[in-house]
């Protein structure tokens, strides 16, 4: 389903349904809502965090305080390859932070990786990662092409 969503003045309208892949089935009716009870609802969908696992809200934790240092700009490095995702969920989950250092088409792929603990509040467990993060050179610590074995994990 695809649909325009659009803002003249105090409502909000979603307008010019179209059903892309079954055309037996009919699309809605131009639907209109308060523009403030929209962005209420919004906001409150923005904020519900309560379907994510640990390693979903490690990952959303990293991203926000990683961006929040200058830790990117300090070391000469670029994000890269969908910067911190989730790298691995079940019994042993992780979170993955790539990044590139020296220029982007030249540069070095490396990453760090978090295990993500149930035995820790996640946010303690983001904390204490990102200050070993960004204190140090991640030339030396993260694992990369030329990393040490066993330096990956802060």
């Amino acid at each position: 389903m695809f649909v325009t969503i659009q803002r003249p003045g105090e409502y909000v309208e979603w307008v010019n349904w179209e059903n892309a892949h079954d055309i037996r089935v009919p699309v809605p009716h131009e639907a209109r809502f308060d523009s403030g009870q929209y962005d209420a609802e919004l906001a409150r969908v923005v904020a519900d965090h309560s379907w994510e696992e640990p390693v979903d809200t490690a990952a959303r934790l990293l991203a926000h305080e990683i961006a929040a240092t200058d830790w990117y700009r300090r070391w000469d490095c670029r994000p890269y390859r969908h910067s911190i995702r989730v790298q691995r969920r079940g019994e042993s989950p992780v979170v993955a932070m790539h990044f590139v250092t020296g220029s982007f088409d030249s540069g070095t792929p490396r990453w760090h990786l978090m295990p993500v603990s149930p035995q820790e509040p996640v946010a303690a467990q983001v904390r204490r990662f990102v200050e070993q993060v960004i204190a140090t050179d991640p030339r030396e610590s993260a694992q990369g092409p030329m990393a040490t074995p066993g330096s990956s994990e802060l």
